[in-house]
């Protein structure tokens, strides 16, 4: 019993640590940079080239290694997060590059692919793998934390949609709205997993329900 109950600590803690460096990491970045640069980029991954290169790089690193440790309830669990895994690293290691279209190099291209599958694979994890129960009907606070997990869901895909439809139209560069969509659906990603390690929302006792 003692056994059962430190892993799940562990994967409590697991969880809310995945959450916390999601919500930090916006901020850190776009804060840090600004003091340091006097610069607003316009993505997170634009951030590589600023002076908070290694927290960037570091931070999707972190998050990557995290995913690839991470094992869920069910299979499909544990191969959404390697595919995750592989992709915020992948994220890390294929910059943007600095001064030109992102589609006009080798690594601009396979940035903007493993960032598509990262923020699907979010979306997929807080719409489907979280909202799983062991009942029928969920109640309670799995209840509460399935309707947050519907909510940054739902985030996720409207910025993905939205960064879509703003590289489409063009003409918005001064406005950022690339970096506060992906900023916003970071921090979306980070709240689901801090709620999926009952930072929020938990249960009054660990291991309750899924």
């Amino acid at each position: 019993m003692h056994d059962a109950t430190q892993l799940v600590r562990s994967y409590l803690f697991l969880r809310r640590g995945l959450g916390l460096m999601g919500i930090a990491l916006p901020f850190v970045l776009i804060l840090g940079t600004a003091i340091a640069d006097g610069e607003l980029l316009y993505s997170i991954s634009g951030y590589y080239h600023s002076s908070m290169r290694d927290v960037y790089v570091g931070t999707m690193c972190a998050i990557g290694v995290f995913l690839l440790f991470y094992r869920g309830y069910a299979r499909s669990d544990r191969v959404a997060s390697i595919v995750a895994g592989i992709s915020a690293i992948g994220v890390a290691l294929f910059p943007v590059p600095g001064n030109a279209r992102v589609t006009s190099t080798v690594s601009g291209v396979l940035h903007i692919a493993f960032a598509v599958v990262l923020f699907a694979t979010f979306a997929y994890f807080c719409l489907i793998e979280f909202r799983k129960s062991d009942t029928a009907r969920p109640a309670g606070r799995k209840r509460r934390r399935n309707e947050m997990y519907l909510v940054t869901g739902l985030i996720i895909v409207a910025c993905l949609v939205l960064v879509a439809v703003v590289e489409l139209i063009g003409g918005l560069d001064d406005l950022r709205p690339v970096l506060w969509l992906e900023a916003i659906a970071t921090v979306a990603f980070g709240v689901a997993w801090l709620t999926k390690g009952e930072a929020i929302l938990g249960d009054r006792a660990p291991g309750g329900v899924r």
